[in-house]
């Protein structure tokens, strides 16, 4: 049975396990944000300058006994003590000190002087370039790095201790059978976003095409959100550190073009969640009306991608279709978050429609869909794209999960 940490036992756990001392006066919070998965604890040391770590505990794990995403995560911080030509990037420096994969625990240092991008983003009302060139530039560098590389491959497939590694995860999935018990689980306005789902078939027919075409072939974060990246308070005065990625739990070998898709849906959120929306307005005009202007936030998204392809150039000839294929990770990186919405808040209203209708459109029109959200044709995005040229897809790598839900349909409705 797992030792199951509280804010009462947290601190004697961290004793035992010799991170931290009787001497500490140690003190511990659960006034984190506690996720499906995780129990989150913070703890403020009162020696070694103020160090203050943050301890997880995994709530669901395998049914092999076997805390998956957490492993995941010391994984990952095993490959950048291997590997320093990552672990020398300070956006992605390892901050894991312990893990204790019989409990299903795992302790970090705590970034207390970084905010969460999002939280930035909306007390500042600002999107400055040199955070989003950053951003770019860390992802373009990871997934070069390890691009084709089989020793990072081969590192990734590593399993825990006597357990055989799952096989890769293919994240384009759409969304599933319905049935009535989650039917019955959702108010009738939600039953709304899964009858337009299936009606959208050349939705399902894009999404299947992204999973059928989906090219592992780098090492990937694969929850590329907001609450993910964290900024420093100091950012304007720093050259270095601007940025950390965290949570690297999802990390695996995977396809590029999904990374930056979920860096493009989290900006894009940031228009579509400031929408004025209404019953009396059509989606062009709630559209218009956002609060925050699509245009506002597209200096930033372009210099995201530039900082992207400078650093990984050779992305565009191993997928010409890179650009087209990010678009429609986008959308479907949206179409799962309105379904998360209408899980945890039970909600499906005019916003969540239009939302709906943007990623539909950039699901099955990613060609027609680059000006509209870049402000920029493919030609001034990426200036040299006419010197790259058509490529047959890489020959597909063997023994990977390459799984897609089928047309949704209603079951017994």
């Amino acid at each position: 049975m797992l030792f199951s940490l509280s804010s009462h036992n947290v601190i004697q756990y961290l004793q035992k396990a010799d991170l931290c001392s009787s001497e500490d006066r140690a003190a511990a919070e659960d006034k984190l944000p506690q996720s499906r998965k995780n129990s989150n604890f913070l703890v403020n040391l009162s020696a070694g300058n103020g160090q203050q770590l943050l301890v997880k505990q995994e709530k669901d794990i395998t049914s092999d006994g076997i805390p998956q995403e957490l492993f995941n995560e010391w994984l990952f911080h095993q490959l950048l003590q291997k590997f320093p030509a990552l672990g020398n990037i300070s956006a992605i420096a390892p901050l894991v000190i312990h893990f204790d994969q019989e409990n299903s625990i795992l302790v970090r240092n705590y970034l207390s002087e970084y905010l969460e991008l999002g939280d930035f983003y909306q007390q500042n009302d600002i999107y400055p370039q040199a955070i989003a060139t950053a951003i770019g530039n860390t992802v373009g560098v990871v997934h070069s790095a390890t691009c084709k590389r089989r020793e990072y491959r081969d590192f990734m497939a590593t399993a825990p201790q006597g357990q055989f590694r799952y096989q890769f995860h293919n994240p384009a999935q759409g969304i599933g059978t319905i049935g009535p018990e989650i039917l019955a689980q959702i108010p009738g306005d939600a039953c709304k976003f899964y009858t337009l789902y299936q009606s959208h078939e050349s939705m399902a027919a894009a999404i299947a095409d992204l999973a059928y075409n989906w090219q592992p072939c780098c090492l990937t974060h694969n929850d590329l959100k907001f609450e993910n990246i964290v900024v420093h308070s100091r950012w304007q005065h720093l050259d270095d550190c601007l940025i950390k990625f965290i949570d690297w739990e999802a990390s695996s070998w995977g396809d590029p073009a999904f990374d930056l898709g979920c860096l493009l849906a989290s900006y894009l959120e940031i228009w579509l969640q400031s929408l004025v929306v209404d019953f009396t307005l059509d989606i062009e005009e709630s559209l218009a009306l956002a609060l925050v202007p699509l245009e506002l936030i597209q200096p930033s998204i372009i210099a995201l991608v530039r900082a992207y392809l400078d650093v990984f150039p050779a992305i565009m000839d191993y997928r010409s279709d890179f650009i087209f294929r990010v678009i429609q990770f986008a959308g479907l990186v949206l179409i799962n978050r309105v379904q998360e919405e209408i899980r945890e808040r039970q909600n499906f209203d005019c916003r969540g429609l239009c939302i709906f209708q943007v990623a539909n459109n950039l699901l099955t029109m990613p060609q027609n869909s680059v000006e509209a959200i870049f402000g920029i044709s493919q030609s001034e995005l990426i200036p040299d794209l006419s010197t790259s040229q058509t490529v047959p897809y890489a020959q597909r790598e063997q023994n990977l999960l390459r799984i897609y839900y089928p047309t949704t349909r209603l079951r017994d409705c």
